[in-house]
C-alpha cells in the first residue's frame, strides 16, 4: 500500500510540468503578428512592445484561419486596422517560403498601404493572388 501511495505522489509531482499541446502553425483570432511596413502606427507598436492581434479573418477557405494573402482586421494601439498577411510561420506548399514570424502589411479601407516601404522580403507567389496586392508589391523592395 505504501508503494502505491509513493507512486501517486511521484507521478503527480512530475506530471504537473509536462505540456502536450503543440504550437499553432496557422493564424487565427487573437494571434500576434508583426507589422512589416514603415507606417507610424506600426513603429509605435514596436517601440511600446505591444504586438498587434488578429480580430477577424475576412478572406479564407477555412473558417477563421488566416493564410498567406488573406485580408484580416487587427487591433493595434487601441485602433482597428485592415491588413494583408504577407508571411506565415506555418508549413507552406512547395516553392512558397516559410517565415520566422507572422507578418502583415497595414492598408487603409480603400486598399492603399499605410506605409511607403515594406521592410522584409515578400513572397513572389502573391503576384498571382486575387486582391489589392499590386500596391503592396509596388512598395516592396525584396522578393523571395
Amino acid at each position: 500500500m505504501n508503494c502505491l501511495k509513493l507512486y501517486q505522489n511521484v507521478s503527480s509531482t512530475y506530471c504537473r510540468h509536462i505540456s502536450t499541446t503543440s504550437c499553432l502553425e496557422h493564424l487565427q483570432k487573437m494571434s500576434r503578428v508583426k507589422v512589416v511596413d514603415n507606417s507610424m502606427i506600426g513603429r509605435q507598436s514596436v517601440i511600446k512592445g505591444k504586438r498587434p492581434r488578429i480580430i477577424h479573418v475576412y478572406t479564407s477557405k477555412k473558417p477563421q484561419v488566416g493564410l498567406l494573402g488573406d485580408r484580416v482586421l487587427i487591433a493595434i494601439m487601441g485602433e482597428k486596422k485592415h491588413a494583408y498577411i504577407v508571411g506565415c510561420v506555418e508549413k507552406q506548399k512547395a516553392n512558397v517560403p516559410r517565415f520566422d514570424t507572422n507578418n502583415v502589411v497595414l492598408v487603409e479601407d480603400t486598399g492603399i498601404p499605410t506605409g511607403t516601404r515594406v521592410l522584409v522580403p515578400i513572397p513572389s507567389c502573391l503576384r498571382g493572388k486575387e486582391g489589392d496586392f499590386t500596391k503592396i508589391l509596388s512598395i516592396a523592395t525584396k522578393f523571395v
